[in-house]
């Protein structure tokens, strides 16, 4: 499983997808890659499909909406 997770630098996202990425791997044991980007975006990836994106839902994810999303897929 590969999950990802775009955040904007610029506008010091980077905690909250630290965070994110940090209650992710408690809860699963899955490890998040984080990549710096720019925009605003904040985005999760998860095997090459986008599982969130701030821009599309107008916030930030709630952990455990992503953890839903990736409960089934975690072995």
């Amino acid at each position: 499983m590969k999950l990802e997770i775009t955040y904007c630098g610029p506008r010091n996202h980077l905690p909250r997808a630290a965070s994110l990425a940090a209650e992710i791997n408690k809860a699963t044991g899955v490890e998040a890659t984080l990549i710096k980007g720019d925009g605003g975006t904040f985005d999760v990836v998860l095997d090459g499909s986008l599982i969130f994106s701030r821009k599309q839902a107008g916030r930030f994810p709630e952990a455990a909406e992503v953890l839903e999303k990736i409960s089934g897929r975690v072995s």
